[in-house]
């Protein structure tokens, strides 16, 4: 399998030393820091290979950084075309996600020009356990509101940055500076790994309604 990657850009790099097949140090052979460039790959049918718990990276003592860091694996270099297929939102859709939210972002709840806004999954790709079915451009708006929400490109790489937080360390993530949740607390409580229901009451999982909560308590108390 050739490189997929445009030449001399980060993946095209980090795939070079992942084609063969072995694990590597995220922090002094690979070049992509960001959780999110990791679910990207995957959502376009790149597999990656787990650890014994599932989770897309494994940690390992690296004798160069001589510490246990973060290590990346290619499972195979086959990319699948049917993940590629499913896993990606069609730009109708998107078109749509945002037309429902008002072009309005939802960390800060700011309007924003189209193409600075990205639609991302409430739920974080980082605790998928298989890829999601089609996601059609006919889906109602409560339908969007359930699933989808929009985040500029550096709020949702924050958001990638918390989640993958609360995969290693089972700590939900918070809304800089204050830690409310409306549902439960900052221990995540899913039954698995997979389970969304530990995420209800996260601001990353829903800012619309950790906000609509919050201004209750607040109400509630004056």
């Amino acid at each position: 399998m050739t490189n997929p990657f445009k030449p001399n850009t980060t993946s095209c790099h980090d795939w070079e030393v992942l084609k063969d097949l072995q694990w590597h140090c995220t922090k002094c052979e690979l070049k992509s820091g960001q959780a999110k460039t990791w679910q990207v790959w995957r959502q376009n049918g790149i597999q990656l290979d787990t650890d014994e718990k599932g989770n897309f990276y494994k940690k390992i003592f690296c004798k160069t950084c001589q510490n246990k860091t973060v290590h990346r694996k290619l499972k195979s270099l086959e990319i699948l075309q049917d993940t590629k297929a499913r896993s990606g939102i069609p730009q109708k859709l998107a078109r749509r996600v945002k037309e429902v939210y008002k072009y309005q972002e939802a960390m800060l709840l700011r309007k924003m020009p189209p193409k600075e806004l990205e639609v991302d999954h409430k739920f974080p790709q980082v605790r998928w356990c298989e890829n999601e079915q089609e996601n059609k451009s006919t889906m109602s708006e409560k339908e969007i509101k359930q699933k989808f929400i929009l985040l500029t490109r550096s709020n949702n790489l924050l958001k990638s940055r918390y989640c993958e937080e609360c995969v290693k360390t089972g700590k939900r993530g918070h809304f800089p500076g204050i830690y409310f949740w409306y549902v439960g607390d900052e221990k995540w409580r899913g039954k698995n790994k997979c389970d969304e229901r530990g995420c209800v009451g996260c601001f990353w999982y829903d800012p619309y309604k950790w906000r609509e909560e919050l201004n209750k308590l607040v109400n509630n108390n004056m």
